[in-house]
């Protein structure tokens, strides 16, 4: 048997040390040391509520209130004294719970009336979220930006449009552009609502009761910046549905940055030669002396599977607990804290690798006038001649085989072939089959013609407009 030596925040009725093994497996301060700033600004909260209630006199919660400034300042600036003062903490509560102590001897321990350490974990990990997805919104807005400014540089530029990886129909590159930044628009509302599904405080909640020493629980939200406080105290000190949202817009962000990723990998290759990579976001071969590796890509679409994996392993930690706080939710932060890390990558990689890019134009718009993405313009063509549309597919797909039996493009082939095809065919067909044309015909919103496309363009710079002001908006308000 091993005698305990020193006390811990739950130590009264514990005789022994924990086993070493065990007690090194339970600590988590080496990770939630993360929320530091969050536990300080949590505390100084309390320490001031703690007032009006009678708990601290004023000179109490002066001395209290220097002394956590004083260990703010210091986390901030020492690290190296957080490693060896933190060494033996449990967690990021008693460390700071010891730094009072240091500061103030048994007046420290005042500030734990009448609070657990399940309510301050179920504080400080929203504040996280709420300031991480903020960090997330502005670097999605910024990505948004490159590929909107990459849109309005190729106006006018066309691509051949694929769907199951095969030609399609002409496209304008602008458009193209602009598909993935509407893509990354939607996360942006998704990590909205992550950081609005946290945006309720958990303090006063106690360990799973709610609070016995009357607590304004109302002033507490309003200085920790949430916008109301939490409606039941045994959901509050379990509910980490705010970090399955967050990281749920992670994995869609991820997501949507790995299929971008593959439309640059498959542009830079041989094969398309769309697009020159930038040596900035490049690299070489070991062995290959004329090698170019869309390596920025390639690892931002590798990285996806671990912001998945996070998403994944929270969820499969909350599918069986008991109603209640459970050490299990331990598990909620280190995944969380590492998907943010690698998206907030991710993101500024992707930004200076679109910025960068080089399109070949000559390139695009050779393969996007290939006769063969014109076949949906000439079934459209007999439509307007008055055939169903089903029937004019048919006739269609029989003049593109006569076209491949004679070897010959099928634009080119006479009007007497096409006619004996169907007598719908005219000599107007020719003007009817062209890229300009076929790019001009899609002008409904939200379509590729040029007017379209240029109309998109005004409405994506008005979220980003819009974005950026609401981002100035907060940042003065605080």
């Amino acid at each position: 048997m091993t005698e305990r030596k020193d006390s811990k925040l739950w130590g009264g009725r514990f005789e022994r040390e924990p086993d070493q093994r065990f007690d090194a497996f339970q600590r988590s301060f080496s990770f939630d040391r993360r929320l530091l700033p969050y536990e300080i600004a949590v505390d100084r909260a309390w320490a001031r509520a703690l007032e009006p209630i009678g708990v601290f006199n004023p000179e109490e919660v002066k001395s209290t209130l220097a002394a956590l400034d004083k260990i703010a300042t210091r986390t901030e600036s020492d690290p190296n004294w957080v490693d060896s003062f933190g060494a033996d903490a449990e967690d990021v509560h008693h460390f700071v719970e010891k730094a009072l102590v240091e500061e103030l001897g048994p007046l420290g321990w005042k500030l734990h009336t009448g609070r657990s350490r399940n309510e301050l974990v179920a504080t400080d990990f929203p504040m996280f979220v709420m300031a991480a997805a903020a960090e997330t919104r502005r670097a999605l807005v910024a990505l948004i930006t490159a590929l909107l400014l990459q849109a309005k540089a190729k106006l006018g530029v066309p691509i051949a449009g694929m769907t199951h990886m095969q030609h399609a129909q002409p496209l304008l590159l602008s458009h193209f552009l602009l598909a993935h930044a509407e893509a990354f628009t939607r996360d942006v509302t998704r990590v909205e609502h992550a950081a609005a599904s946290g945006d309720a405080c958990p303090m006063g909640s106690g360990a799973l009761a709610g609070n016995a020493f009357a607590i304004d629980r109302a002033a507490i939200a309003r200085e920790l910046g949430f916008s109301k406080i939490t409606a039941n105290s045994l959901d509050a000190v379990s509910d980490r549905d705010f970090a399955l949202d967050y990281l749920f817009a992670l994995s869609g962000i991820a997501t949507h940055l790995s299929r971008l990723a593959e439309d640059f990998v498959l542009f830079a290759s041989q094969e398309f030669s769309y697009v020159d990579l930038p040596d900035e976001y490049s690299t070489g071969s070991s062995l290959m002396p004329q090698k170019k590796n869309p390596d920025a890509w390639e690892l931002i679409r590798g990285k996806t599977g671990r912001i998945t994996s996070a998403l994944i392993s929270l969820l499969t930690t909350l599918k069986g607990l008991p109603t209640g706080y459970q050490r299990d939710l331990q598990e909620d932060k280190e995944a969380l804290f590492s998907a943010h890390d690698q998206v907030a990558d991710m993101l500024a990689v992707a930004v200076g690798a679109i910025e960068t890019t080089g399109f070949r134009d000559d390139q695009l718009r050779a393969k996007a006038e290939n006769p063969a993405l014109l076949a949906t313009e000439a079934a459209d063509y007999l439509v307007r001649k008055g055939l169903p549309f089903r029937q004019a597919h048919d006739l269609v797909g029989k003049a593109l085989k006569e076209a491949e039996r004679q070897n010959i493009l099928w634009t080119k082939m006479p009007i007497e072939v096409l006619r004996k095809i169907s007598p719908a065919f005219a000599s107007d067909i020719s003007g009817s089959l062209s890229l300009a044309g076929a790019l001009s015909s899609k002008r409904v919103p939200g379509g590729t013609a040029p007017e379209a496309v240029r109309v998109a363009i005004a409405e994506l710079e008005k979220f980003v407009l819009a974005c950026s002001e609401e981002t100035k908006s907060k940042a003065q308000a605080k």
